[in-house]
């Protein structure tokens, strides 16, 4: 099996300045396929990577970059405790994390968790949650749960309370199973809000949060695109040059990711520098976080898609066949990207900026 490439992803930051990744990135790819140790760096990494909207974004996005772009898998796990961080920072909540954490947030058809308080006053889940990546390995997480009144609000919780029961679920995915993500349930778990109700959702940090997983999936895509380079240019030197279509295939690849990357930059600019956002999109001038992310978002997602569709026509049936780590990469990035959902995504956009939430 070909080893994944330790090399940093450029958003905005001088080539010198991403050297300093390096080492950190050697210790993910010497861990690729080990989630504990994958775990026990994202645990290290936390000391110190940055947070959104403190001065440093496109710093924390080539970080999430790069690091997916040695392993998707290894992004996947290191984007969500970053997260955490980041709304525990945000919220100003009291307790300092230990251990490795998530973010759970999803809902799903017949599962429901409910935040109500006990006769001390003090708040306990009871219920269960869809879509817990991780849940078993992880020390805690931040959980929405229903409150009342079709409210929902977030609550950090200790994974480990002998109340929380995770199910091992029928994985038969071939992309990130070393990533399960099954049903969790919840039984008087003791949970303390994070931030007010209504307050997860309202932030403008759960939009930049949406976009840090936009940054995980373009250095998907910057990986795969790399695949590709080193295809043509093996072949190359063993004497099969590549022909029109593979270098105008490879042009193109090169146009959308400097377009991507270009478009991250100027966003992580915005955010840092606290440019008004509008959240009922009155000012044309200044979209809100929320429309802001969906472009982020539906912009790389359509840019990964677009990358994967190239490189496999190009480079066909073989190293999906026979290179492990550009397989497993493919299938680990077209389950990742999901998280994306397409036209509906698009929808809320236009509703938006029918609405004037657009800068045009």
């Amino acid at each position: 099996m070909s080893q994944p490439e330790a090399r940093p992803v450029r958003i905005s930051s001088e080539p010198v300045q991403l050297q300093a990744l390096e080492p950190m990135l050697e210790q993910v790819q010497a861990a690729v396929g080990d989630v504990p140790a994958l775990l026990a760096l994202a645990k290290e990494i936390g000391h110190t990577a940055p947070k959104p909207g403190e001065g440093n974004t496109a710093k924390l996005w080539e970080l999430l970059a790069s690091v997916t772009a040695v392993d998707v898998a290894a992004g996947r796990v290191l984007e969500p405790h970053l997260d955490a961080l980041a709304i525990l920072a945000q919220a100003a909540h009291p307790a300092t994390p230990e251990g490795a954490w998530g973010v759970f947030a999803a809902e799903g058809p017949g599962l429901k968790l409910e935040a109500k308080r006990d006769d001390a006053g003090n708040y306990v889940l009871n219920g269960s949650k869809p879509w817990c990546s991780l849940a078993a390995e992880l020390d805690g997480a931040v959980i929405t749960a229903h409150t009342g009144h079709n409210s929902r609000a977030a609550f950090a919780v200790d994974l480990k309370n002998p109340g929380v029961s995770c199910e091992t679920p029928l994985w038969t995915s071939r992309g990130l199973q070393e990533i399960p993500s099954g049903t969790v349930h919840f039984d008087q778990v003791p949970a303390t809000p994070v931030g007010g109700e209504g307050w997860y959702f309202a932030r403008p940090g759960f939009a930049w949060g949406g976009m840090g997983v936009a940054a995980c999936w373009l250095g998907g895509a910057v990986a795969v695109a790399r695949d590709f380079r080193t295809a043509l240019a093996k072949g190359a030197d063993n004497g099969r040059e590549p022909d029109q279509v593979a270098l105008a295939s490879l042009g193109e690849v090169d146009r959308i990711l400097t377009s991507v990357t270009g478009y991250l930059a100027q966003t992580a600019e915005r955010i840092d520098t606290g440019e008004p956002e509008t959240p009922d999109g009155h000012n044309s001038n200044s979209p809100s976080a929320w429309s802001q992310a969906l472009r982020v978002r539906g912009t790389v997602a359509a840019a990964v898609e677009r990358v994967q569709t190239v490189v496999t026509q190009n480079l066909g049936p073989a190293p999906l066949a026979f290179n492990e780590a550009y397989g497993k990469r493919m299938a680990d990035l077209s389950l990742y990207i999901r998280q994306h959902h397409a036209m509906r995504d698009d929808a809320q956009l236009g509703a938006l900026t029918l609405k004037g939430d657009c800068g045009w």
